[in-house]
């Protein structure tokens, strides 16, 4: 099925006044926050590069170079389409920022696109793969809110003032969205004001102390957040927005990937709800977390970070290596009984919360039959 290659291809020579701003768009935009713009794109947002020489500067790096500042292989087509489309050919990007603070525990990077039909669009990079992004991630188990959150908020006002009289778009993929939606939702009145759409895709969302406060509620109705139909990290925390469910053409945690959602006629294929597997993950997860305290998901959190630390791997992938995965062990059994029972504690939670999961559904399955 096509994907949002296709849909560029498609729509490559109709300009975005011809047809506005869509959420296949959006999701492009969001794909390209994830490259490696240093040396390319200003950090200034005052500093622009067309898309279209940009493009071509990608392209003139030897191999191994370019592969290096891409996430995926198939962002090199995606790139090449950009740059030679008149519907993105060109607008122009700055404000290329990235922070990594090991000890703030923050990964962040942002991107703004000027696009041609006046508006700016502000973009947030989901988490890169590395221990720091990933441990930034599951802080918000434990924390109402997280660094590279107000990163972002201060990211969105600082374009905003930059260009003060273009209208606002704001969106990002998997954690990206998340920082799309807290720095629309907590920028000042005149900001949110400006914005027309918020769009998240696949991200995980926010406590009820953040849900409850007056800017998410007065932006709720212009975030738009789209899911896989087996969406594990967009169904993560909560929700008060209501998402659209896209189809994948991928299997499980695979769908997560941006590649992989299926575009027709302009629009994301859309389906009517998430599958039952996404249902009992997201049930599971929250059954679990509501099992335990705040200080109990921060001890266990910290405790496995400072596992996987004493690795040689700087980013999840590596952990598989036959080496790590002995350094982790041999961590583990240098850790207290105390600790260790914590983790294994922790650990029986989640199992339990599934199997209670799984127990609740098939009551349901049989009250529904009569049983």
């Amino acid at each position: 099925m096509p994907n949002i290659i296709d849909y560029l291809e498609e729509y490559r020579d109709l300009s975005l006044s011809q047809r506005p701003v869509s959420p296949v768009d959006a999701l492009i935009l969001a794909e390209l926050s994830y490259l490696d713009w240093t040396g390319f794109v200003s950090e200034e947002p005052g500093k622009t590069t067309n898309m279209q020489e940009v493009s071509q500067m990608f392209f003139e790096l030897p191999e191994g170079a370019f592969k290096k500042r891409l996430r995926t292989e198939r962002d090199e087509i995606l790139l090449k389409f950009l740059g030679k489309s008149r519907r993105f050919g060109q607008c122009s990007l700055t404000g290329a920022e990235e922070i990594w603070s090991e000890e703030s525990e923050m990964q962040f990077a942002a991107l703004t696109v000027l696009l041609e039909d006046g508006s700016v669009f502000v973009v947030f990079r989901g988490t890169d793969g590395t221990l720091v992004g990933w441990k930034e991630d599951f802080n918000l188990s434990f924390l109402d809110t997280i660094p590279g959150q107000w990163a972002a908020r201060d990211y969105l006002e600082k374009v905003a003032e930059q260009y003060p009289l273009r209208t606002i778009f704001v969106g990002g993929h998997s954690k990206g969205g998340n920082l799309a939606v807290f720095a629309a939702a907590k920028c000042n009145s005149l900001v949110r004001q400006r914005i027309q759409s918020v769009y998240n895709n696949d991200g995980p969302g926010f406590s009820q102390a953040v849900l409850k406060e007056d800017g998410y509620q007065e932006m709720k109705s212009r975030i738009h957040t789209f899911v896989p139909q087996s969406s594990v990290v967009g169904m993560l925390l909560e929700h008060e927005e209501p998402y659209i469910v896209v189809k994948s053409n991928q299997v499980g945690l695979l769908q997560h990937e941006p590649y992989s959602w299926e575009v027709l006629e302009g629009d994301f294929v859309r389906l009517k709800e998430v599958t039952e597997g996404s249902r009992l993950v997201d049930q599971t997860v929250k059954s679990w977390l509501s099992g335990l305290s705040k200080k109990e998901r921060e001890t266990f959190v910290d405790a496995v970070y400072v596992l996987l630390q004493s690795t040689d791997a700087e980013h999840l992938g590596e952990l598989v290596q036959p080496g790590n995965i002995r350094m982790i062990l041999q961590k583990l059994g240098q850790e207290d009984d105390k600790t260790q029972r914590m983790l294994l504690y922790t650990m029986a939670q989640l199992v339990w919360a599934a199997a209670r999961t799984v127990q609740n559904e098939w009551v349901t399955e049989d009250e529904k039959v009569g049983l």
